[in-house]
């Protein structure tokens, strides 16, 4: 396979070639390692069906990207397997 389905776990979902961030097509808990895009990724928190993660390193003030558009800039380094949802979370920042 290629593209965004080569080897990528199918509760997760990556929207186009070149994001750094996945969603969850279902619930999925904390501790749970899944691979994406061919890389084994352990999940820090509870990621609730719909909810992102990074699934790739993201140093502070690089942008993230899903649909092969940036959603945000991180505000601070970001791990492979960090919850990704705005509310509550100061990860990122959204793009303008």
């Amino acid at each position: 396979m290629t593209g965004t389905t080569a080897k990528t776990d199918t509760r997760v979902l990556i929207l186009a070639p070149g994001d750094n961030v996945a969603i969850a097509k279902s619930d999925i808990a904390s501790g749970t390692t899944l691979t994406v895009m061919g890389q084994a990724v352990t999940l820090k928190t509870r990621v609730e069906v719909g909810h992102k993660f990074a699934f790739k390193k993201v140093a502070k003030g690089e942008k993230l990207v899903k649909y092969g558009a940036p959603i945000g800039v991180a505000t601070q380094n970001i791990a492979p397997g960090d919850y990704m949802h705005i509310e509550g979370h100061e990860f990122f920042k959204e793009a303008h």
